[in-house]
């Protein structure tokens, strides 16, 4: 997954700096039992450091194991605050909720009849994508949401799941992608119908498949977050942990919304 190659880019790429080694661990599709199996195994291996993405409540227990044992663990993209874990990493997933909500009602004035593809129902981080977005376009009486499905974090299923969505509601005009992928599920459903020129699409992450539906006009918005830095920082701040220095308990990157225009920037 680009976005994680990312992640993991701005990791790795602390090791030669610091003189550190950084293993980097995921399974090849969103599997939130396997990663708690790496999870598990970073633990029982005794690692120094241990950074994970948090993406349900079952992370919590092992997470506290890994902390009670003198593991410190640094959340990254999604968070879990009820736990032990000493700080976080990642976009503030409803404030990036709302840039996308803001977006839309800026670009249909307000009266649009909407879908929305998220991620997954139970990560935290798309639960939040998705309240952001209502609480600012459910303010304006001419925004109906129609319909809210899950994509599985995978492009086959954004497609699928938005083919029978547009089927079901052919009144649908704007369509929303909590999702790396959701965006490109959404383009290929909505091509299959012959009704994407119809459409307003905003969508998440900057990675080169998306930027070139948004090149294109396929896409019309991208919600833009930092990968890279959220893999780069948080090797800064796992040292600082190690090093007995103060750290906050939230550390948000920054997220952006991103038009055509905005490409070359």
């Amino acid at each position: 997954h680009d976005y994680w190659r990312l992640v993991g880019e701005g990791a790795k790429d602390m090791e030669e700096k610091y003189d550190v080694f950084i293993e980097y661990e995921g399974p090849r599709r969103s599997n939130p039992e396997e990663q708690l199996k790496l999870l598990d195994i970073a633990m029982k291996s005794k690692v120094a450091g241990i950074i994970v993405q948090a993406l349900n409540d079952e992370f919590l227990p092992v997470i506290n194991q890994a902390v009670d044992q003198g593991i410190p663990v640094i959340t990254i993209d999604t968070d879990a605050p009820e736990s032990k874990r000493s700080t976080y990493i990642g976009t503030d997933n409803y404030e990036a909720g709302k840039l996308a909500g803001k977006a839309l009602l800026e670009d249909t004035g307000g009266e649009a009849t909407v879908g929305i593809i998220t991620g997954s129902f139970e990560n935290a981080h798309h639960q939040l994508r998705v309240e952001g977005f209502r609480d600012v376009v459910e303010q304006e009486p001419g925004i109906d949401i129609v319909a809210v499905e899950e994509s599985n974090i995978t492009r086959v299923v954004a497609e699928e799941k938005t083919h029978n969505m547009l089927s079901d509601y052919p009144d649908i005009t704007a369509l929303y992608g909590t999702s790396a992928l959701d965006g490109i599920g959404m383009v290929a459903a909505a091509e299959s119908l012959g009704v994407e020129d119809s459409l307003y699409m905003i969508a998440f992450d900057v990675l080169p498949a998306n930027i070139a539906l948004l090149e294109e006009g396929k896409v019309d918005v991208l919600i833009g977050q930092k990968p890279y830095e959220m893999g780069n920082r948080s090797v800064e701040l796992m040292l600082d942990l190690m090093n007995n220095q103060e750290v906050q308990d939230v550390y948000h990157t920054n997220a952006s919304v991103v038009r055509k225009e905005d490409i070359d920037d």
